[in-house]
């Protein structure tokens, strides 16, 4: 095995940029569920004015959705990893890695709900509106562990700071939201209090009992590409018993 290890079909530049534009992604989501929770409600900014921070918020969702598009749109063109079109809208159905890429569909699909009612908001009405708008804080999470999982630069320390940044602003904005909420509604402040404590728990034990363990991207489930496993199966470093995934 080891005369692969070359890589002489090694990953191209879409691989990168589907790497890059999941990231921006990621980074992006969070920043528009962050300033959702955070500036939602009946609260006012001082410095800033509502309509301000609606566009900011509105701005923000559409960057959102163009590097999620970059993200997704290279995955499927890159022929580093086999998926087709279909992977992107129905969860599930890749043979490569199918529960971690199938998060990332669920996530997407979430906010394509998101955004096609609320082109519609005004026929849709207030309320409607946002029980559906509540999906895309519910597909944060699911990116997060979609990155997580998936992603194959998950163990390099600049990407796990870069999943406790992301965490940690969210959950100050859930903290700060149930700060300034005042009395009253105890059932669903403790239900947003124990989801956002609960979250860091489990991305950090899914960390330590998967990505970071040896052996990863065999575990992980379905078809790894030839040269992730020409990689993962040639001779560790003396520093790394783990390989490289």
């Amino acid at each position: 095995m080891t005369g692969l290890v070359p890589l002489a079909a090694g990953p191209s530049p879409l691989w990168y940029a589907t790497r890059a534009g999941g990231t921006v992604a990621l980074v992006l989501l969070t920043a528009t569920v962050a300033l959702g929770i955070a500036v939602g409600g009946r609260y006012r900014p001082r410095r800033l004015a509502r309509f301000e921070v609606s566009a900011l918020h509105r701005n923000l969702s559409v960057l959102t959705l163009a590097f999620l598009a970059l993200h997704i749109v290279t995955a499927v063109l890159d022929t580093f990893v086999h998926l087709s079109w279909w992977v992107t809208v129905v969860p599930f159905t890749a043979s490569y890695r199918p529960l971690w890429l199938g998060l990332g569909t669920v996530a997407f699909d979430l906010l394509l709900a998101v955004a096609a009612t609320s082109a519609v908001r005004l026929r849709l009405g207030q309320r409607r509106w946002k029980a559906v708008h509540w999906l895309a804080y519910a597909s944060w999470p699911v990116a997060l562990f979609h990155a997580a999982g998936t992603g194959t630069d998950t163990r390099l320390t600049p990407q796990l700071a870069l999943y406790g940044a992301c965490l940690a602003l969210v959950v100050a904005a859930v903290w700060w939201r149930l700060y300034r909420a005042g009395p009253g509604r105890i059932a669903a402040r403790l239900w947003a209090g124990g989801t956002a404590a609960a979250v860091p728990v489990m991305l950090t034990a899914f960390l330590g009992s998967g990505p970071l363990q040896p052996g990863w991207a065999h575990r992980a489930g379905g078809a790894a590409p030839t040269a992730e496993v020409a990689v993962d199966q040639a001779p560790a470093p003396a520093d790394d018993e783990g390989g490289t995934e």
